[in-house]
């Protein structure tokens, strides 16, 4: 049967390696760091560390016939990358795209430099959401002071956002999933009148942020993906594997 290589990192990623546990697939699942594998379900083969264009292709050479992206809507430099060594190795690739968030009525910045440049403008307590890789643009005096960075709980994370500033009695370390409960639990304990987040759509909590926004009161601020994409969705890459795998 034909081997998988698929770029993970997130959560339909896993739902896809999961679904190829379960129907004997083989694969291997590609994820960045060793948090991520922790993430993957168990008895998933893993490759786990960054890799850049020539080491992707390397890696494809090894016996794959076929490239599944399923790497973040924000992570464009690493699905240009995918795409390049797919066509290098001569294989086939699927990406994975995942559905807009919406977000009615909510507040809306081209990048991170908009959204911080908005936030200047706007009063009160900030919750940022959009993970550590870009907390610099908020760490500006007059804003950096009332932001309340939500990172994972790792020691890396923890100390970029000490590092550029961000006051330690404002830095929230959790990992996800969160319930709009919690959502609506943080925004009212911290005083937030505005949550920025990603468009990560629905396996990435961006209802439940959309929903907590709402309920607490509160702005929210969607920074927009980096562009459109062509792809196809969950449902649509596993009937397709199943058609070429014969499950």
């Amino acid at each position: 049967m034909d081997k998988i290589l698929l770029f993970g990192g997130t959560g339909e990623g896993r739902a896809l390696a999961e679904w190829m546990l379960a129907e004997r697939i083989p694969c291997t699942v590609c994820v960045a760091t060793e948090y991520g594998e922790t993430l993957l379900p168990a008895g998933a083969e893993a490759h786990v560390g960054r890799m850049d264009r020539d080491e992707m292709a390397a890696l494809m050479g090894r016996g794959y016939a076929l490239v599944v992206d399923a790497t973040h809507p924000y992570a464009v430099e690493v699905t240009e990358n995918i795409k390049a060594a797919a066509e290098a190795a001569g294989l086939p690739r699927l990406r994975l795209v995942r559905q807009s968030g919406g977000g009615d009525g909510c507040l809306r910045a081209a990048d991170m430099a908009g959204a911080a440049a908005l936030l200047r403008e706007l009063p009160g307590n900030v919750l940022l959401t959009t993970g550590s890789k870009e907390l610099h643009h908020f760490a500006v005096p007059g804003l950096a002071e009332r932001c309340y960075p939500r990172v994972l709980p790792m020691v890396d994370s923890l100390e970029r956002c000490l590092t550029l500033g961000f006051p330690p009695r404002n830095i929230i370390c959790m990992q996800g999933p969160f319930s709009k409960e919690l959502n609506v639990a943080l925004l009212r304990q911290y005083r937030i009148k505005t949550l920025v987040t990603k468009d990560t759509g629905g396996y990435g909590g961006f209802r439940e942020k959309a929903e907590a926004a709402q309920e607490a009161g509160c702005a929210l601020l969607v920074v927009e993906r980096p562009g459109a994409e062509d792809g196809l969705t969950l449902e649509q890459i596993q009937a397709e594997i199943a058609r070429r795998t014969g499950v």
